[in-house]
């Protein structure tokens, strides 16, 4: 039985000051999501080390997430939660699920599993971590911790860590491609396409702070060294991310002359950016056939599906040995789009249910009920979209783009419950009496 409360949007004035916890809890969550991001470089050429110390940090960081959500529930907060947009989050199960079983026909059992672990690790991350925010926000509004501050603050602190890294030591942090004649960032911590999306991302969830107007000389500072970052990883891809983005935030403004400022800015930088980043080594031909993967593509879809149409070669497996190998392409443990990805390790019907679930999660961004909400989930949904189609994408091999969008279900299928059972309201009396509302 349970009877309905709602909690003021206001504090009364004898509330007490939640500043300091709420400053610790702010702080504790963006070193939480650094250290999550982080796990996804590989900081050794140890191959176990690094299977290991990635398992070993994600695990931790979840455990992290889980005890900043109890540091909140003590503080005050009643953990109650409904859920909506549902299909989002089903969806994502039965991929999983599917992937589960692919382990009895899987062409690597145990690598299929490796990557199942690491997926559900982070989903499990994502999970505890949205809800601290939405606990946070409905309990402590006038103070809230906001998502897109501690993601861009994180997300700042490791593209910072990069910059300096490329200045001090371009050959640790950098990686010579295209005949050597280009040194991309990322080095091979990281492959600097997922850097270059790491960038996007954290000038979108920095662009919020400028909308309400949270420090913005601080903001365009820190903005700079993200978008030479973003120029320095030599990602075509981030760069379209990037300019969308911009065209976003350009064609929804309400004032007149930011339009126009953003708009001549962006026009100013498109020639530099075009010239710099998308025209390299092999000119416009290896533009159009996007650096060999288009053939790549179509040797998959000809040559590696049709042996295995309906379930594919188990999860994240694309052929019966370690690599795809034609004899007119390149070969490769990976497809360089996330939606072959699936065809080839889940088959048409693991596509169909992925299909599916990325229209209910987008069903949930339209319905999103603040417009600084929409933004967010945009703001990242974007440049990782974009990654899926050249790079290993939100459901392929372990990156963080997968976080990025497990965190984007959870925000547009949880909500929280402001029916409160009897002993929940008693809690709430007495834990935070400046919440019951009068009479």
């Amino acid at each position: 039985m349970t009877a309905p409360t709602m909690l003021p949007k206001t504090p009364s004035p004898q509330a007490p000051d939640h500043g300091p916890f709420l400053r610790l809890v702010q702080v504790l969550l963006t070193v939480i999501v650094l250290a999550m991001l982080a796990s996804f470089f590989t900081w050794t050429e140890n191959v176990t080390v690094t299977r290991v110390a990635k398992m070993v940090a994600r695990v931790a960081m979840t455990g992290a997430a889980f005890g900043v959500y109890r540091l909140i529930l003590a503080r005050g907060a009643v953990d109650s939660f409904r859920w909506q947009h549902s299909l989002a989050p089903l969806l994502y199960g039965a991929y999983l699920v599917l992937g589960v079983a692919s382990l009895l026909w899987s062409t690597s059992p145990g690598y299929s599993l490796l990557q199942l672990v690491m997926d559900v690790a982070s989903l499990a991350f994502a999970y505890f971590f949205v809800k601290c925010f939405l606990l946070l926000e409905a309990f402590f509004p006038s103070r809230s911790v906001r998502l897109s501050q501690v993601l861009g603050t994180a997300s700042f602190l490791l593209v910072l860590l990069f910059v300096v890294g490329f200045m001090v030591a371009p050959e640790v942090f950098g990686r010579l491609t295209h005949g050597e004649a280009e040194n991309r960032l990322g080095g091979y911590f990281i492959n600097p396409n997922e850097l270059g999306m790491l960038c996007v991302v954290c000038l979108s969830c920095l662009w919020l702070g400028l909308y309400r107007g949270h420090r913005p000389v601080r903001t365009v500072l820190q903005m700079l060294p993200v978008l030479a970052a973003l120029v320095l990883t030599g990602s075509r891809s981030s760069l379209v991310g990037f300019l969308l983005i911009v065209g976003f935030h350009i064609w929804q403004a309400n004032s007149t002359r930011l339009k126009l400022a953003l708009g001549t800015a962006t026009l100013l930088a498109l020639p530099l950016a075009v010239r710099t980043v998308f025209i390299k080594q092999g000119g416009l031909d290896e533009v159009l056939n996007m650096t060999g993967r288009l053939p790549f593509w179509h040797a998959l879809l000809t040559e590696g599906l049709p042996k295995e149409p309906l379930l594919g070669y188990g999860f994240m497996r694309i052929a019966y040995g370690d690599y795809f190998q034609s004899a007119h392409t390149y070969a490769a443990q990976m497809t360089h789009n996330t939606f072959i990805q699936v065809l080839l390790n889940l088959g048409l019907v693991g596509f169909a249910i992925v299909l599916a679930q990325l229209a209910f999660t987008l069903r949930g961004f339209a319905a999103y009920p603040t417009r600084e909400g929409r933004l967010l989930l945009l703001g990242i949904f974007l440049p990782i979209l974009i990654n899926s189609f050249t790079e290993f994408g939100i459901f392929g091999m372990s990156n963080y783009g997968i976080l990025f969008y497990q965190l984007l279900i959870f925000l547009v299928s949880l909500r929280y419950n402001p029916r409160l059972s009897t002993p929940e309201q008693l809690f709430i009396k007495r834990m935070r009496p400046e919440l019951v509302p009068a009479g």
